[in-house]
């Protein structure tokens, strides 16, 4: 019975590894020619991430792109404050007074880390603000020390960057030696 089962076992793997099939190096370039070439059809609300990661370098910051970064910013500033409200909703339903004092700590220790939430938000608002309007003066994506590009991976993992992946890091190694 053993037996059956191993052959099975070998049987279902070899006829997976048969379905595999294996992308020759023309298709994956004819399927990266056409990522590189979708963000000319298509609104920068439409657009993926892996659209945008493939246009050209020539066309780095351009009305496409800003459009992109724009309505990704917007998205994150609305969500920003949708979660504010659904926040303050959520202290007044907690208000109630609880005599057990372990439940009472727990209760304001929840509250004190969605408050604690809710500030870095708040930071993170102002800096989706400030992206904006460097959207609109057409100043996004350049490093603010250098006036490198920042990038557009760097743009997509953080779109309120503004200091390309060098600078911050000399800033951060800085921070380190001198404090502060």
């Amino acid at each position: 019975m053993t037996r059956t089962i191993q052959k099975n076992a070998t049987s279902h793997a070899s006829s997976a590894t048969r379905k595999q099939v294996v992308q020759p190096e023309s298709m994956a370039l004819k399927k990266d020619a056409k990522l590189s070439t979708n963000w000319k059809k298509k609104l920068p609300h439409e657009l993926t991430d892996a659209e945008v990661l493939a246009m050209p370098d020539s066309e780095y910051m351009n009305d496409v792109q800003l459009g992109f970064f724009r309505h990704k910013l917007l998205v994150l500033r609305n969500d920003i404050l949708n979660n504010d409200g659904e926040t303050a909703e959520h202290l007044r339903e907690d208000a109630v007074v609880v005599p057990d004092p372990a439940d009472r700590a727990t209760i304001e220790e929840e509250h004190a880390l969605e408050l604690r939430t809710r500030d870095r938000e708040r930071k993170l608002l102002k800096k989706i603000e400030q992206s904006i309007q460097l959207i609109d003066s057409g100043e996004y994506g350049y490093c603010d020390e250098t006036g490198e590009p920042i990038g557009i991976g760097r743009l997509l993992a953080r779109p309120t960057a503004n200091l390309s992946l060098e600078a911050q890091q000399r800033r951060e190694m800085k921070q380190k030696m001198f404090g502060g």
